[in-house]
C-alpha cells in the first residue's frame, strides 16, 4: 500500500478512536493493529506480546510510580499551607507581591512532585482562596497559577522526561540536568512579567501590607525548610552521583512520608489515598506507554517514520525551519491531547527526523516538555485549566484566556531555547563529564 494513503488511514483511524472515547492507551494499541493488518504479514499478536512486555520490563520506569506517590503523599500533608506561609513574607517587596507565590510555590512543589496536574491543586487550593481574600485581581491570580503549575513537567524530577527518557533511551539523569536551568528561566521570566504587569496597574494592587519583622522572615525560613531539604536529598542525591533515579526516587517517598507524619497529614486514609491515586495514574501512563510502544514497532513495519524523515532531509529544511514546523504542530496538537500522549504518540515518529538534522535528542526532550506545558492551558484538553476550574468554578475558555501571556511567554522561552541550545545542554555536558 502506498505509504500516503496508509498514513491517512492511520490518522483518521486513530483520530476516530480518540472522538469515540477510546482510552488513549488503547487506541494507540488499536492503531497499531491495523497498521500491522495492512501493512505486513507479520504475525501482530505476537509483537504486540514482545514488545509491550519488553517495554514494560524496563528499570528506569521503577522511578515513574514512586515519584507520582512522592507527589501524591505531599498532596495530602500541609507542605502546600507551609509554603505558603514561608514565601509569604518574602515576596511583599517586589512589585506583585503574593502573586509570586504562585510562581515559586510551583517551582518548589515541582521540584517534589513532578506532577503537573498535582503542581497546580496542591499550590492552587492555597493560595487562590488567600490571594482573594487579600484583595488580588483574580485574572491575573489565575493567570499565573495556571502558567506557573506547568513547571511539574519542566522542573526535575519531572514524570514525563522519565516517559520520554524511556521511549527514546536516553538517560534520565542527564534529562533532568537539562531541565534544570530552562526550569529556572521560565520562573523567572514569570516573576518578571508579573513585576511589569504591577507597576503598569497598580490600581489593581491591593494596599501593602505590614512590613514583616525579622522574627517573622526567620520563621518563614523554617516553614520552607522541609521542601528544601527534600528537593536536595532527590535531585542532590541524583546530581552528586549517590543514586540513580529509581533509587532518588524511593529516598523522595521516604522523606514525603516524614514530612506528611510530622507535620501531621499522614493518617491511615490519606495513606491509602495516596497509594490509590499513585496506582491509578500509574496504570493510566503504563497502558500509554505499551501502547505508544506497540505503535512504534507497527510503524517501523510500515515504513512510514523512515519515508518521513528522508522526505524532511530532501526538502532541506534549516534545524529552526524544522523546529518551527514542529512547535506549531504540537501546539495543535495540544488542542486535543494530554501532554504525556503527546510524548509517547509522536516520539517514534518525530525522533527519526529529529535525528537526521543533527539535533541533540537530551535538548529536544526539553524543546518538546516545553511545548507539552503549552497543552497544559490550551482548551478544550488542558489539564490545568481543568484543574483550576474545580477550584474556582469558572469556565475552561475564560481561564485560558487568563492563562493566555503565559502561553506567549512559554512560546517565548521556546524559541530562546532554540536560538541558544547550551541553556539545557551545559549542565548535562558539565555535571556529567566529571
Amino acid at each position: 500500500m502506498d505509504i500516503g494513503l496508509l498514513s491517512i488511514i492511520l490518522v483518521v483511524v486513530l483520530f476516530g478512536f480518540l472522538l469515540s472515547g477510546l482510552w488513549v492507551g488503547f487506541a494507540l494499541m488499536a492503531v497499531g493493529l491495523v497498521a500491522m493488518e495492512l501493512a505486513t504479514s507479520a504475525p501482530a499478536g505476537q509483537v504486540f506480546a514482545r514488545r509491550v512486555w519488553g517495554a514494560m520490563n524496563s528499570w528506569d520506569l521503577t522511578a515513574l510510580p514512586m515519584f507520582i506517590w512522592m507527589g501524591e503523599i505531599l498532596f495530602r500533608s500541609r507542605l502546600s499551607s507551609d509554603m505558603f506561609a514561608g514565601l509569604a513574607p518574602l515576596t511583599r517587596r517586589l512589585p506583585g507581591r503574593l502573586l509570586h507565590v504562585n510562581v515559586f510555590g510551583c517551582a518548589l512543589f515541582a521540584a517534589v512532585s513532578g506532577s503537573s496536574a498535582a503542581t497546580t491543586a496542591t499550590v492552587g487550593r492555597m493560595s487562590l482562596p488567600e490571594l482573594k481574600s487579600r484583595g488580588y485581581d483574580a485574572r491575573i491570580a489565575i493567570g499565573t497559577l495556571a502558567g506557573s503549575g506547568t513547571f511539574g513537567f519542566l522542573i526535575p524530577p519531572s514524570i514525563i522526561l522519565i516517559v520520554y527518557g524511556a521511549a527514546t533511551e536516553q538517560s534520565i539523569a542527564r534529562l533532568f540536568l537539562a531541565g534544570v536551568i530552562p526550569g529556572l528561566m521560565l520562573a523567572a521570566m514569570f516573576a518578571g512579567y508579573i513585576m511589569l504587569w504591577a507597576l503598569m496597574n497598580k490600581d489593581k494592587m491591593p494596599e501593602a501590607e505590614p512590613r514583616p519583622s525579622w522574627r517573622e522572615k526567620i520563621h518563614a525560613f523554617t516553614l520552607l525548610l522541609p521542601t528544601v531539604g527534600l528537593i536536595i536529598a532527590v535531585i542532590g542525591s541524583i546530581y552528586g552521583g549517590l543514586a540513580s533515579p529509581t533509587e532518588a526516587a524511593v529516598v523522595g517517598v521516604v522523606g514525603a512520608l516524614a514530612i506528611s507524619w510530622a507535620t501531621g497529614g499522614l493518617d491511615r486514609s490519606s495513606f491509602i489515598a495516596s497509594l490509590r491515586g499513585s496506582a491509578i495514574t500509574t496504570c493510566m501512563i503504563a497502558f500509554i506507554l505499551a501502547g505508544a510502544s506497540f505503535l512504534t514497532v507497527a510503524m517501523g513495519f510500515t515504513g512510514i517514520p523512515r519515508a518521513l524523515a528522508a522526505w524532511i532531509g530532501d526538502q532541506g529544511y534549516s534545524q529552526f525551519a524544522l523546529l518551527t514546523a514542529l512547535l506549531l504542530f504540537f501546539i495543535v496538537l495540544g488542542f486535543f491531547l494530554d501532554g504525556i500522549s503527546i510524548v509517547v504518540l509522536t516520539t517514534s515518529v518525530i525522533l527519526p527526523m529529529v535525528l537526521a538534522a543533527g539535533i541533540d535528542p537530551i535538548w529536544f526532550g526539553i524543546f518538546l516538555v516545553l511545548v507539552v506545558e503549552m497543552s497544559q492551558i490550551t482548551p478544550p484538553v488542558g489539564f490545568n485549566l481543568f484543574v483550576i476550574q474545580s477550584i474556582t468554578g469558572r469556565g475552561i475558555f475564560e481561564i485560558a484566556r487568563y492563562a493566555l501571556p503565559f502561553f506567549l511567554i512559554l512560546v517565548l522561552a521556546t524559541a530562546i531555547l532554540s536560538i541558544f541550545p547550551e541553556i539545557a545542554l551545559w549542565l548535562p555536558s558539565t555535571m556529567m563529564s566529571r
